[in-house]
């Protein structure tokens, strides 16, 4: 009867051991989202910060920006 109980102490320690451990381990964070924006030129979509903003437009470089310009 003690061996039973001890075993049974064993499996629950390891128990908490595992779910310890695993409230521990660090989360995978998630995807960051960004914002997309269309080329007012060529119509490629990039992301809002690599674009280049002109006269409520967003372009993709500043070649295309001159481009649209003229």
């Amino acid at each position: 009867m003690s061996r039973l109980l001890f075993l049974i102490a064993i499996v629950f320690v390891v128990y908490l051991l595992i779910r310890s451990y695993r409230k521990n381990t660090p989360r995978q964070d998630k995807p960051v989202v960004e914002n997309m924006v269309r080329c007012a030129h060529c119509g490629l979509h990039l992301p809002k910060d690599e674009s280049v903003q002109a006269d409520g437009q967003f372009f993709c470089s500043t070649e295309h920006r001159d481009a649209y310009r003229k």
